[in-house]
C-alpha cells in the first residue's frame, strides 16, 4: 500500500496534525532530499510532475454538438419525413438551415477557442533541488537535524543544488525557492527567511501571505498570540497553514527550503484542474428547452391530426400527407438555430472586438441577459489591489498630520537602510501621501526591518540640528506598538478597547511611537523597541476601483442584484460596499453620488476611524474614533453581513431565505460561496459569479454563467464562460448589455413567428376541414415560409428599444404561451375572416379558377399580416411615443408586404398556381387587415404587457 497516498481531496491526509519530522519519515527522506536512486524509483511510481492538459474540442466535433439541441433535432427530423414523402423543396430548405446554423455557431466557439489560446500563461520549467549521489545515510537524516529548519545543513553530507525540470519532481525531493520563482509542487518548508508567496491563482487574495517553519504541534513561539489572522486566512483552510505552499503560487519575496509532499495530479492545483467540473443546465437551456419540447409535442401531434380529420371528414388518404408535414413545417420556427446563433454570434463579436471579452460559449451570452444576481469578490472588483491613507491622529482621535510624517519617515528610512528590495503596500500607500522631501530631511542612522514575531519596524534618525540625539521612529500592528509605549495599563486598555471597538468599520490602522536616544556607535536591536511616546494611528482603506460606483449604479438600473462574496473580514468589506454606494440593506445601490468613484471615507481625518491593524502583510485588531457601521454595521436585521459561522449553521432552504436580503458574505470558504451560489439559483434567480482562483472553482460552476478576468489561474480561464479584459465592473455591465441586446431580438423574434405561426396553423387546420379543397398548396406553403424565414433574419441585427434592455431577458414558459396563444388566436381569426370572404368573392368552392384565386387572396393576406406582427408586437414594452422600428425590421417588413403584393402579379405567380387578385379583394383584405391591427393594439395593451 502506498504510505503517502493522497486524500479524498487530493492532498496527503492528516498533514496538518503531522510535525515536520513526521512528514520526513512517512516520505523516507531528509533535509539532505533523496538520492538519485531514490528519485528515480518515485518518478516510476508517481509518475510526472505535471497536470493534465486540457483538450479543447475539435471543429468538427463542436458542428456535431450544435445538432444536440431539440430544435435543431426536430428540424432533422421534420426534414428526413419531408424527403420521405417526396417533399424535396422543403426537406431541402430545412436541412441547409440546420447546416447554416450548425456551422455559425461551431465557427464562432471555434475562434473563442482560438482567442483563448493566446492567453496561455508560462509555467515553470525548471527547480532547485536538492540530490546525492548515492545512498549514504539518506534514509534515516530525517531523524537526525530535527526534521526541519532547526536541524543540521539541509545540503550538507554530499548534497547538491542542481536544476532539473519540474516533471522530474518527485515527493520527498528537498527545493529552494528563492524571489520570483513558481512554486512547481506542494511542499512543506524546512526552513524560510522573510518568505511570502503570492496565493491569488489558488485563493483570489491579491495580498502576499507570510509563509514560514513552523510545526503543527507547537506554533507557539513563532506566531504570537495576540496576532488576528489576515483577511480570510482563518477561513482559507489548508492554504492558510503557514508552513505549506502550494503549485499555482509565486514567492514575492524572501527565500526557503521546502519538502516536497504532493507532485502532478495529487497537487491541490493539479487536483483543482482534473476535475470535470460539468455544470447543470443553464438559463439558456432551461428555458428554451422548455418552450421547444411543448411546441415539439404540438409538432408531433399535429400531421396525425391533420390526417385524421381529413380522413373522417372528407375521405381523403394520404394524399394529405404532403399537407400535413407542411403544417407540421409550419408550426415550426425553424430559423430559431439560425437566429440564436446568429444573435449569439454578432453579440460575442461585439464583446470581442470592442471590450476584449472572451464569450467560450454562445449561449451564455444569453445567460448574462438573463443575469439578475451577480456574485462577485471585493478584492480587484470593487476596490484596487492596494491601500491608501485615509488620515491620521492623536491618541485623542484628533486629526494629526504629524503622525502621517513621522510614519512616512519610518517607511522611507527603513526601506533605504534595511536594504529592502521595494517597500511593502502599505509603505508604499504612506509614501504616497507624503511629500517626498519630507522624510528626506533627516538623516537615517538605522533601520530594524518588519519581521513576523515583532510584528512592526524600526527606523533611527537624527533630526536636523540635532547632533547628539537619535530619535526612534517605530510603526506597526497595534497591539505590538502599545506594549512597547511607556504607557499605564488604564491608558493602554483605553487605546486597545477602542482600537478593537472600531473594527468593524474597515479601516485599517497602523499605531506610530517614537523615542529619543543618545547619539551612539552601538548597533540598535529590538531591546531599543521599549519606553516609547505613543504619537497616533494612521488609518487605511483598499483603494475603490475608479469605475466600480458607476457601474453598480448601471447594474442597479439595469435590475442586476450585486452580492459580495468574500473571505475578507466583515467590517473591511461592509466598507468598501458602504463607500462604494451599494445599499447593504435592500441589496441594490443607495444612488449616492461618490464622485466617480472616489472614496468618501466619512471623515478620515477626524473620529470616524476604525479597522484592522496591517504591518508588512500582518493583519490585527484596531481601530479609533467613534461611529463604525450603524452600531457596527453586522447585527441583526437589514444590512447585516452574514459570516462563515452563521452560514454553517443553515439548512439550504434558510440559505436562500437569507440570501434574498443580505448583500454581503464575509470570510467565506470555496465551500460556502458554491452552497450560497447554489441557493439563489434553486430560489429561482439567474446567477453569474466572477472569479479568478482555484478556490472559486466550485461558485464558478454553480452559477448559470461563469466569468472570470484575463489574469486568472489557467484552469479557471479553461472552466469559464466568459473571459474578460480586466476585472472590471465595467467590462461585466457591457457584457450584460450584449447579452440582453442578443436575448431580446431572439425573445422578438419567438414572440412574433410563434403567434404568426400558431394562428396559421389553426386556420389552415379548420379550413382544412371545412373547405372542399386545399386552402393552400404545399409548394405554396414552402415559398411563403422561405419569405417568412428572409423577412425574420432581421432580427438577428435588430437594435431593441433602450427599455428592453433595463431588466434581465427570460423566456418564462406560462408567460410566453400566454402570450402566443392570445396573438395567435387573434391571427387565426384573422385568417379565418379572410377565408370567409375570399370564398364568397372567389366562389372557391364551384371552380377551379376560384379555388386559385383563394389561394392567391390566402398567401398576400399572410405575408402582410406577418408584416403588421413583425411592426406591431416587436417589442413587449409599449414604445416611446413617436418611436419607429428600429431599419433592419421596418424594412424586412416592407419587402415582405411588397413579396405579397407582387408576387401573384409577377410571372411566378402562375408558376405556384397564384394569378392576379381581382380589385374587390385587395378591399376586402385592406378591411381584414385594418381590423386586424386594431385587434393587435388593443390586444397588445393587455397582453403585451408580459415580461417574458
Amino acid at each position: 500500500m502506498d504510505p503517502w497516498a493522497p486524500g479524498g481531496d487530493g492532498t496527503p491526509p492528516d498533514l496538518a496534525a503531522l510535525t515536520t519530522l513526521q512528514v520526513l519519515r512517512r516520505l523516507d527522506s531528509g533535509p539532505r532530499g533523496l538520492t538519485d536512486a531514490q528519485a528515480e524509483e518515485r518518478l516510476l511510481r508517481y509518475g510526472e510532475n505535471a497536470v493534465p492538459e486540457w483538450r479543447t474540442a475539435s471543429w468538427p466535433r463542436r458542428f456535431v454538438r450544435s445538432t444536440r439541441d431539440p430544435f435543431t433535432a426536430v428540424l432533422l427530423c421534420l426534414g428526413v419525413v419531408s424527403a420521405t414523402v417526396s417533399a424535396w423543396g422543403t426537406a431541402l430548405v430545412i436541412l441547409s438551415l440546420v447546416v447554416v446554423s450548425c456551422l455559425l455557431r461551431s465557427s464562432g466557439e471555434h475562434r473563442a477557442d482560438r482567442s483563448m489560446a493566446g492567453l496561455r500563461e508560462l509555467v515553470a520549467t525548471t527547480a532547485t533541488v536538492l540530490r546525492r549521489g548515492s545512498d549514504g545515510d539518506g534514509d534515516g537524516s530525517g531523524a537526525r537535524g530535527g526534521g526541519g529548519a532547526r536541524g543540521g545543513r539541509a545540503d550538507g553530507g554530499g548534497s547538491r543544488p542542481r536544476e532539473i525540470p519540474v516533471d522530474q519532481l518527485v515527493p520527498g525531493d528537498v527545493i529552494r525557492l528563492g524571489p520570483g520563482d513558481l512554486v512547481p509542487a506542494d511542499v512543506l518548508l524546512l526552513r524560510a527567511s522573510g518568505l511570502t508567496v503570492h496565493q491569488a491563482a489558488l485563493t483570489g487574495e491579491s495580498a502576499p501571505v507570510e509563509k514560514y517553519a513552523v510545526d503543527a504541534a507547537a506554533p507557539t513561539g513563532v506566531e504570537p498570540v495576540a496576532r488576528t489572522p489576515a483577511a480570510g486566512e482563518t477561513f482559507a483552510g489548508v492554504f492558510a497553514q503557514p508552513r505549506l505552499c502550494f503549485q499555482g503560487s509565486s514567492v514575492a519575496s524572501g527565500s526557503g527550503t521546502a519538502v516536497v509532499v504532493a507532485t502532478g495530479t495529487r497537487t491541490r492545483f493539479g487536483a483543482a484542474r482534473g476535475r470535470p467540473g460539468r455544470r447543470t443546465a443553464s438559463a439558456f437551456d432551461r428555458q428554451v428547452n422548455g418552450i421547444s419540447w411543448v411546441l415539439i409535442r404540438f409538432m408531433l401531434l399535429t400531421p396525425p391530426l391533420v390526417l385524421m380529420a381529413n380522413a373522417a371528414l372528407r375521405g381523403r388518404g394520404l394524399e394529405t400527407l404532403p399537407f400535413a408535414v407542411a403544417v407540421a413545417v409550419g408550426l415550426t420556427p425553424e430559423m430559431l438555430p439560425v437566429i440564436v446563433t446568429t444573435a449569439l454570434a454578432r453579440g460575442a463579436s461585439r464583446l470581442a472586438r470592442h471590450h476584449a471579452v472572451i464569450v467560450k460559449r454562445l449561449p451564455a451570452l444569453h445567460d448574462l441577459g438573463a443575469v439578475d444576481v451577480l456574485f462577485l469578490d471585493k478584492t480587484g472588483t470593487l476596490t484596487q489591489d492596494r491601500p491608501v491613507v485615509g488620515g491620521s491622529t492623536d491618541a485623542n482621535g484628533d486629526p494629526d498630520p504629524e503622525v502621517l510624517r513621522w510614519a512616512a519617515v519610518n517607511a522611507w528610512w527603513t526601506l533605504q537602510l534595511a536594504d529592502l528590495p521595494a517597500p511593502d503596500a502599505l509603505d508604499d500607500a504612506i509614501l504616497d501621501a507624503v511629500d517626498e522631501e519630507d522624510p528626506a530631511r533627516y538623516e537615517g542612522v538605522a533601520a530594524l526591518p518588519f519581521d513576523s514575531v515583532r510584528r512592526l519596524s524600526t527606523a533611527v534618525v537624527r533630526r536636523p540640528g540635532s547632533l547628539g540625539t537619535h530619535t526612534l521612529v517605530v510603526k506597526g500592528a497595534v497591539e505590538a506598538v502599545l506594549q512597547r509605549c511607556a504607557l499605564d495599563d488604564e491608558e493602554r486598555d483605553r487605546l486597545s478597547a477602542l482600537a478593537a471597538r472600531e473594527a468593524d468599520s474597515g479601516l485599517r490602522l497602523l499605531a506610530v511611537a517614537t523615542a529619543e536616544r543618545p547619539a551612539r556607535h552601538r548597533d540598535y536591536s529590538p531591546a531599543d523597541e521599549r519606553g516609547l511616546d505613543f504619537r497616533g494611528f494612521v488609518a487605511l482603506h483598499d483603494a475603490l476601483a475608479p469605475t466600480a460606483a458607476e457601474a453598480l449604479k448601471v447594474l442597479a438600473e439595469r435590475g442586476v442584484t450585486v452580492k459580495i462574496l468574500t473571505g475578507d473580514h466583515p467590517g473591511t468589506a461592509a466598507r468598501a460596499c458602504l463607500d462604494l454606494g451599494l445599499d447593504m440593506a435592500a441589496g441594490g445601490l443607495a444612488g449616492r453620488d461618490l464622485g466617480g468613484g472616489g472614496h468618501t471615507g466619512r471623515d478620515l481625518g477626524g473620529r470616524d476611524l476604525g479597522g484592522r491593524d496591517l504591518a508588512d502583510g500582518g493583519v490585527g485588531t484596531g481601530g479609533l474614533g467613534s461611529g463604525g457601521l450603524a452600531d457596527g454595521g453586522l447585527g441583526s436585521g437589514g444590512g447585516e453581513v452574514v459570516t462563515a459561522e452563521r452560514l454553517d449553521a443553515l439548512t439550504d432552504a434558510e440559505l436562500a431565505e437569507v440570501a434574498r436580503h443580505t448583500t454581503v458574505f464575509a470570510r467565506c470558504t470555496p465551500e460556502h460561496k458554491a452552497r450560497i451560489v447554489a441557493a439563489v439559483r434553486a430560489d429561482g434567480h439567474t446567477t453569474g459569479f466572477l472569479g479568478d482562483g482555484v478556490n472559486d472553482l466550485p461558485a464558478l460552476h454553480a452559477a448559470d454563467v461563469g466569468i472570470c478576468p484575463r489574469d486568472a489561474v489557467d484552469v479557471v480561464r479553461e472552466s469559464t464562460d466568459v473571459v474578460l479584459a480586466r476585472k472590471d465592473l465595467t467590462a461585466i455591465e457591457h457584457a450584460i448589455g450584449a447579452g440582453r441586446h442578443s436575448s431580446g431580438n431572439i425573445a422578438t423574434y419567438l414572440r412574433i413567428t410563434l403567434s404568426s405561426n400558431l394562428g396559421n396553423v389553426i386556420a389552415m387546420l379548420v379550413a382544412g376541414l371545412l373547405l372542399p379543397f386545399l386552402p393552400m398548396l404545399p409548394a405554396q406553403v414552402l415559398v411563403q415560409n422561405l419569405c417568412f424565414d428572409a423577412a425574420q433574419l432581421a432580427f438577428a441585427y435588430d437594435r431593441p428599444l433602450p427599455e428592453a434592455l433595463r431588466r434581465p431577458t427570460e423566456l418564462r414558459s406560462r408567460a410566453f404561451f400566454r402570450f402566443i396563444t392570445g396573438f395567435g388566436l387573434i391571427n387565426a381569426l384573422s385568417d379565418l375572416a379572410t377565408f370567409a370572404l375570399l370564398a364568397s368573392a372567389s366562389h372557391a368552392a364551384v371552380d377551379g379558377d376560384g379555388q386559385a384565386e383563394f389561394h392567391s387572396g390566402w398567401f398576400t393576406e399572410n405575408l402582410l399580416t406577418q408584416a403588421l406582427v413583425m411592426l406591431l408586437l416587436r417589442t413587449s414594452a409599449r414604445p416611446a411615443s413617436g418611436r419607429r422600428a428600429p431599419s433592419p425590421v421596418r424594412w424586412a417588413a416592407a419587402g415582405l408586404a411588397v413579396t405579397g403584393l407582387l408576387l401573384p402579379l409577377s410571372p411566378l405567380g402562375p408558376v405556384l398556381g397564384m394569378p392576379p387578385l381581382p380589385g374587390l379583394s385587395y378591399v376586402l383584405l385592406g378591411a381584414v387587415l385594418g381590423l386586424y391591427a386594431a385587434g393587435l393594439v388593443l390586444a397588445r395593451r393587455r397582453i403585451g404587457g408580459a415580461q417574458l
